[in-house]
Parts: C-alpha cells; structure tokens; sequence
C-alpha cells in the first residue's frame, strides 16, 4: 500500500534535522563505482538542498580516522556492491557507534547473498523462480558439459544466470538455448566465483521501494520496467533511452496490491529496516515472483527509487532527511 496522507505527514520538517551533521558514503572499489557515486551526489544535493549539514566522502583508508576524529551523526550509505551491501561496512560503523540508515550488518549479508535470501524467502512462503547456486570450482571438477546438461533438465529453459552476489546486471544473461549457456557462465564467473542459475520467468519487471517514515514499512508505487532490449542489464539501467519506465506500473489493482503486500513481505521476511528495493517478475496470470531484494538502492537519475519517491508524492530530500533523523535517534 502506497503512503497515505497521514504517512507523508510524517516526513520530517527541514527545521528539526537542521542541526544534524550527516556524512554519506559513496564510491568505494567495486564494479558499481561510477554509479555509487552518482548515487551519492544526488543524496547530498538533496540533503543540503532541505538545509542539512551533509557531506560527501569515499569509503577509503582516509574514512576510520575521520569518523574517529569527528563522528558524524549519522550516515546515508549509497554505496553499492560489496562495500555497501555485503554487511562489512555496517559492521565497522556499528563498531565505532555510527548510526547509518537502512537495515543492520546481519540483514544486509543476507539480501547481499542471493541464494540465501531466495532460501529465506522460500521458507516464508513467498513466491521466488527455482534456482542452483554453482560455484565455479564445482562447475569444473564436476563437468561442465555433464552440470550444464542436468541444470536444463531440471530447470528447463529459458533460465537466468547471474552473479549470486552484485547488482546493477553486471554478469547477468537471459539464457534461451542450451547452446549459449556456457558462454553466459564464463561472463557470470567473471564477476562473482558463484553463478545463480534462475528459471525464467516471462512477465512483467517491477520494482516496489519500502520505507518505513515511522508508521511501519510501507510500499510506494510500483515502477514497471521497459528495457528497449527486453534485457534490464547494465546499459538499460544507466544509459539513457535505453529504458521505458512507467509509476505506477500498469497493474490492475489487485494485482498491484498483491505486489506491494509481496515486497512488504520479502522485506520483512530478510529483517530489513528504514529502506530497500524489491525486484520481481509479475507473471501472465498476475503472480508477483521476487527475484532479488537490494539494501542500498540506486539514487541515481534513472534509479526506481526517486521514481517511486516522486509517484507517492513525496519530496525526495526531506524523505532521506527522516531516514536521517530516524537513524541518529537510534543512538543517544
């Protein structure tokens, strides 16, 4: 369910965040870098243009002695890959008593690893395509020939390859025939040492941002995703003309209620907190199918987020602004 009047009553005013000092985090040395930082200058203009203290600063050796000498009051990570979402950096903020907003370090090392949020979600009852996690060692002692064989067999086709951890599509391949499987494995593999082979499921690419303002995690309308090469890899995601995005998606209603109550549940489901973003695959017969759940969502210009932040009507900076203040009043 998309905020209410009452939840957008609830985003904080400029005035009472004024006076906190926020650091956000981005850049880092994964392959996501260039939109990492994208990402993190967006946050800042926003901050900054509500009146906060905000500044930017990469995730390097220079980042533990500044927070130690002046720790900020909290911390907006829009880092993306490993450093952002695998758990580690929360891990060291929750050492130096940084409060950050979104989900803690143990959340995030489960949605940063795909197959165990899919077993997580799997449990929960929550609809996912069928998948095998193979690791590239096994891939090649076990045959690939042999593997590769049983996979479509059991799986059948088309099916999905991608990197068990990452984001962005970087190493992901949209596999129509047995042939061309091998070839989207050695591009996965060069990404990540571990492929997630996926059934395919033809549909309908939606994205649902939840954010909790205060009164419990909420939905925000679904942004329906329309890459020109039917594939939302890389380039559709950051180039632009390259994607067709229509908030909301063009659901029918209940279809769209289904949808939200799904990304509602995935996040819970994983113990998320303040914000994530739900990737699914809405089938012909209306079925939402979670294909994976991010902790540190693109805020780029051509990110679902901000899309999806602009659809509920809500102002982009004063929203993070809340996460903020939410966050810094987490700690004394």
């Amino acid at each position: 369910m998309a905020p209410t009047a009452a939840d957008r009553a609830l985003v904080t005013d400029p005035a009472v965040t004024a006076d906190l000092r926020v650091l956000v985090l981005a850049g880092g040395l994964s392959y996501e870098r260039d939109v990492s930082l994208r990402s993190g200058r967006r946050v800042l203009d926003a901050l900054r243009a509500v009146g906060m203290d905000a500044e930017l600063r990469d995730a390097d050796v220079a980042l533990l002695p500044a927070l130690t000498a002046d720790p900020p009051d909290a911390v907006v990570i829009a880092l993306h890959g490993a450093t952002g979402e695998d758990g580690s950096l929360r891990g060291v903020l929750d050492l130096c008593g940084i409060p950050y907003v979104g989900c803690d370090a143990r959340a995030s090392r489960l949605a940063w690893d795909k197959p165990s949020a899919k077993a997580v979600l799997r449990e929960a009852g929550i609809p996912t395509p069928d998948w095998v996690a193979l690791p590239h060692d096994r891939f090649s002692e076990l045959g690939a020939v042999a593997v590769l064989d049983r996979i479509v067999e059991r799986l059948g086709l088309p099916l999905m390859v991608k990197p068990t951890q990452g984001g962005s599509g970087l190493g992901a391949a949209v596999v129509r025939d047995a042939a061309s499987l091998p070839a989207a494995m050695v591009g996965c593999f060069a990404y990540d040492s571990t492929a997630l082979v996926e059934r395919y499921v033809p549909g309908m690419d939606v994205a649902v941002s939840v954010v909790d303002l205060g009164n419990g995690p909420r939905a925000l309308p679904a942004v329906e995703i329309v890459p020109r090469n039917g594939v939302y890899d890389y380039a559709a995601r950051y180039t632009a003309g390259r994607t067709t995005w229509h908030t909301p998606a063009r659901l029918e209603p209940e279809v769209a209620n289904a949808v939200a109550d799904v990304a509602l549940a995935a996040h819970t489901a994983l113990g998320l907190r303040d914000l994530s973003r739900v990737d699914l695959i809405v089938d012909s017969a209306g079925q939402p199918h979670v294909l994976e759940v991010n902790v540190s969502p693109g805020m780029t210009e051509t990110s679902l987020l901000p899309l999806a932040v602009q659809a509920a009507g809500l102002d982009f900076g004063r929203m993070v602004g809340t996460l903020v203040a939410r966050a810094a009043a987490r700690h004394p």
